[in-house]
């Protein structure tokens, strides 16, 4: 009976003790540096704007992407680390009540006698604190029966436990790995960009800012919600605007322009555009899911035609661009790598949708 008891328990110990160092040994994220990119040479400004556009709106992809990834890391790890505290427990139950078995094991054997009261502490949560009176004590096979089956179940409690804890482990590398995968995307599409934009000619430069302004301009005229075509595009023009938690969360997000596009991150000193959106509403008292796709996906959708300054219009068939409505047409929004947070026209990319954090 002891071989097989003690056997058990060390393969408990081993699962446990293998988990924690497999939590260990999860590695570093490492990235391969990506290949220079070759600017194109002989294409119109359209093209080069074309190819520019593609590149970033990868690497805007890959960025949600990794948003959501480091979302669910996160909430893996908090996981992970409550069930750690369950084994902990738990195993700390197994051992104190292999103890308890060998001392009442024993009682029996000289024929002494295994209190009530010590089976009655046995089956709590704190079984250790009967351990000093059982080794007195002992009362013949019923408590010895007690004790072994309060043995076997929180025995089956840590195998269980063992296993979530081994799953949510899997689990998490994988997440990692998706992490570290569309990290690597983002960091190749950007420096390809990044390349291109550093082989154009000072003319060519001035001549895509030129042609960015155009589109801007006749962004405008496609806003179909409240306030299009104001002159100023200023907030609040052609829609009033509003008070309380919105109110805020526009003033926040307007409060950050200038600071710069980072991906992944939820400021204070650069924001993604759904870092910039999700961190808003926070401060405002509402806080809303991390990515654009989670906000297209949770909060309550509303008409272009019913915007109102707070409202978050979501881009893009996937839903993987965010800005903020802030009135007059327009929205406020952490543009891309390489730009800081600025206004633009709300029908500047391809609308999906429009959402209504509260509402």
């Amino acid at each position: 009976m002891n071989v097989s008891t003690d056997g058990r328990q060390l393969r408990g110990r081993a699962a446990l003790t293998a988990l924690v160092c497999a939590m260990a040994l999860i590695p570093g994220l490492s990235y391969a540096a990506p290949n220079d990119p070759k600017p194109g040479s002989g294409t119109s400004l359209e093209q080069i704007r074309s190819e520019l556009d593609g590149l970033y709106r990868e690497a805007e992809v890959a960025t949600e992407a990794y948003d959501a990834a480091n979302e669910k890391a996160t909430q893996q790890s908090q996981r992970l680390a409550s069930l750690q505290g369950d084994l902990t427990h738990t195993q700390s139950r197994v051992d104190v009540l292999h103890d308890l078995a060998g001392a009442a094991a024993r009682a029996q054997y000289r024929g002494g006698y295994f209190s009530s009261a010590g089976i009655q502490l046995l089956l709590g949560d704190h079984p250790d604190h009967a351990l000093a009176d059982a080794a007195q004590a002992g009362q013949a096979s019923q408590g010895l029966v007690n004790i072994y089956e309060s043995q076997k179940t929180a025995r089956t409690q840590l195998d269980r436990q063992t296993e979530a804890a081994t799953k949510n482990l899997r689990e998490l590398k994988s997440t990692l790995s998706d992490r570290a995968g569309a990290k690597e995307k983002i960091q190749k599409k950007i420096s390809d960009a990044e390349g291109i934009e550093a082989g154009l000619e000072k003319d060519q430069v001035s001549g895509l800012a030129q042609l960015e302004k155009q589109h801007a301009d006749e962004a405008k005229s496609k806003w179909q919600g409240p306030g299009g075509g104001s002159p100023n595009g200023g907030p609040g023009a052609g829609t009033p605007v509003v008070s309380g938690a919105a109110g805020q969360a526009v003033a926040f997000a307007m409060a950050q322009i200038g600071k710069p596009y980072g991906w992944g991150d939820v400021g204070p000193s650069s924001y993604d555009c759904s870092g910039l959106t999700s961190v808003a509403w926070a401060h405002a008292g509402h806080p809303i899911p991390r990515t654009s796709q989670a906000q297209w996906q949770g909060l309550h959708h509303v008409s272009l035609g019913s915007a109102q300054p707070g409202d978050l219009i979501i881009y893009f068939h996937d839903a993987t661009h965010v800005g903020m409505y802030i009135g007059g047409g327009q929205i406020v929004h952490a543009p891309r790598p390489g730009r800081t947070i600025t206004t633009a026209p709300a029908a500047s990319m391809p609308i999906l949708g429009m959402v209504r954090p509260g509402g």
